[in-house]
């Protein structure tokens, strides 16, 4: 695959960002489950997490393909873009559907790092991915809207200044149709929290993740923090969320390239048996087939960002790529454990870390099965299966 020199140079330039936070950085984070403050900044200060923000506003004003380099390269190098992505695709909702005032009033702030747009409330505890079911209520009083309700799986909200909530506006029972009446909100985090009206709380996993639920108590929110016309939010995140899954593909892409160049080079020095282990079919055979399925994948994430680049509707290539690199990206990292056998347990290599990590795309944002369901009803044309 020929890429552009432009491209080449941001892949250059983040790897060697990334070479300032090395394995050490990152055992030490995940030990006590700290947000690496200190990478994000550093990401924010290069520019990185400003990417897709166009330059009238502070930005870079460059493409999704551009921002999947970044974000690859992030993981490639051993790092964790999970402790920003958000930033990257939660931007596209306010900069297509977000009026003048509101992108004048927050992009420039969230280029320089001022303002962080990390957290985005869909997720509910008894709706999961069936975003239409979300209880989350928004109701108008005056000049305000007063939402009540709760949020799980936010991550990052604890080290966020704003927050994309999805609430609904209408009853379900009372919208034109099922897709109606959910409304998209940019809320200050810090004035709500001041305010009582929100409540975080951290929930601990099996990978370092910042993650939490969130409260939200007759929180006021001013009017003008509508995204968009009122009911008509969930048609706008749909277009984000493609973005979301070829940036979450890109990372995939990215770990596996990881996991399979850590997995060559322990294959080429580790002797046992008098000869290097990587001599042995058995051990380079199934380093060979992570990497031909990581290509394959690769290919889909470029052609996918490519797509939406170009204004279309990027659903059936999002979704195929982010299942089939979060695929490749999980069999990269059971190959490499297997590779190093005992020694894929040990912290000190880091693979146990990313092998924790790694797991979580088969199944976030988006799991496989509702993208198998996808394709088979949108795309195959197959009866729609729940």
């Amino acid at each position: 695959m020929t890429e552009s020199e432009d491209l080449a140079e941001i892949r250059r330039a983040v790897r060697a960002l990334c070479e300032d936070f090395p394995g050490e950085y990152w055992r030490e984070k995940d030990r006590d489950r700290a947000y690496p403050s200190e990478f994000v900044d550093a990401l924010t200060e290069a520019g990185f997490l400003a990417a897709l923000i166009p330059t009238e506003y502070g930005g870079s004003g460059l493409k999704l393909d551009a921002a999947a380099v970044i974000m690859e390269e992030i993981q490639a190098s051993g790092s964790n873009g999970a402790s920003a992505h958000a930033q990257m695709y939660i931007m596209n909702t306010l900069l297509r559907y977000g009026s003048e005032e509101q992108k004048s009033e927050y992009l420039p702030k969230i280029a320089t790092g001022e303002l962080r747009l990390q957290a985005f409330g869909v997720s509910e505890p008894t709706s999961g991915t069936d975003t239409l079911s979300l209880k989350t209520r928004a109701v108008r009083d005056g000049d305000d809207y007063v939402i009540s309700g709760q949020k799980i799986w936010t991550s990052r909200a604890e080290h966020s200044d704003l927050m994309l909530l999805l609430a609904r506006t209408t009853p379900r029972e009372e919208a034109a149709s099922k897709t109606e009446g959910l409304s998209i909100f940019l809320v200050d985090m810090r004035t709500a929290r001041d305010a009582g009206g929100m409540t975080i709380k951290p929930i601990r996993t099996m990978m370092n993740h910042s993650t939490t639920e969130v409260f939200f108590d007759e929180m006021r929110v001013p009017a003008t923090s509508l995204i968009g016309e009122e009911g008509k939010g969930f048609r706008y995140i749909l277009s984000g969320m493609n973005a979301e899954r070829v940036l979450i593909a890109a990372e995939c892409i990215g770990d596996a390239k990881w996991f399979i160049d850590r997995a060559v080079d322990y294959a080429k020095d580790r002797t046992v048996f008098s000869r290097p282990i990587g001599q042995n079919q058995g051990v380079q055979f199934p380093i060979a087939r992570c990497y031909a399925q990581m290509r394959a994948a690769e290919l889909m994430v470029h052609h996918a960002a490519r797509v939406y680049d170009e204004g279309g509707n990027a659903g059936e290539e999002a979704n195929m790529a982010k299942m089939l690199a979060s695929e490749a990206s999980w069999a990269a990292a059971d190959m490499c454990v297997q590779t190093h056998g005992g020694f894929g347990f040990a912290e000190e290599y880091d693979i146990e870390r990313k092998f924790r990590e790694a797991r979580l795309y088969t199944v976030a944002p988006i799991s496989t099965n509702l993208i198998l369901s996808y394709l088979a009803e949108h795309v195959l044309g197959l009866p729609r299966s729940y």
